[in-house]
């Protein structure tokens, strides 16, 4: 009996982002939101992830959006801020007043029993705020995911390479991105590009300076 062959994997084309794109902004980010591997099963909503991860890169800063496309569809993407304070002020004016009205503040003294879901409802009402001396050197910051069907065949690396270029054209003199400490396939991945460990802990920041 001969063993079935898979089919060719179909080729993929890298180019910016459009506005059509953004239901897939949400689907991949769920779909490698458990340290790279597929959270759709841990959460009610399957947008909350991406609302804070994603999507408002590509509403808020498109130009500094890619993605990866294959026969399939849309596969991946790499997206980017410029400038990491002005982002998260826009996101304060712009992003998050609407999905505050629509996701209700977790209470703290219940946080070892909240679920997935308000873990990052929590996060929309009390976001991030990137520290002023990582700032300093690194003033953009970026996210990257793959779905399995995309990985291993360069893509991530021209993702990369395209967004480094882009913001180092755009004026950036450095980046910075945080990856979940589980997520050691992704580490071994931006150590081989060249990207710098920088801080350590709950998530790491890795980062690299373009002057």
């Amino acid at each position: 009996m001969i063993a079935p062959v898979d089919p060719p994997a179909s080729p993929v084309q890298i180019r910016g982002y459009r506005s059509g794109d953004l239901r897939d902004l949400y689907r991949i980010c769920l779909q490698t939101g458990d340290g790279g591997t597929d959270a759709t099963g841990l959460f009610r909503d399957p947008d909350l992830l991406g609302h804070v991860n994603a999507a408002p890169y590509g509403v808020l800063e498109p130009s500094l959006a890619f993605v990866a496309e294959d026969g399939t569809g849309v596969g991946g993407y790499c997206l980017a801020a410029l400038d990491t304070r002005a982002f998260e002020k826009r996101l304060e004016q712009e992003w998050w007043p609407p999905l505050r009205s629509r996701y209700p503040d977790p209470d703290v003294a219940e946080r070892e029993r909240w679920t997935r879901d308000q873990e990052v409802a929590y996060l929309v009402h009390h976001p991030w705020q990137t520290e002023d001396d990582l700032i300093a050197d690194f003033p953009s910051h970026l996210h990257i995911d793959l779905l399995p069907r995309v990985q291993g065949r360069g893509i991530g690396r021209q993702l990369i390479e395209l967004q480094l270029a882009t913001l180092r054209d755009r004026g950036s003199h450095g980046v910075h991105f945080h990856v979940r400490p589980t997520n050691r396939r992704a580490l071994s991945f931006y150590d081989h590009l060249g990207f710098t460990w920088l801080r350590t802990g709950h998530s790491h920041v890795l980062g690299m300076r373009l002057d």
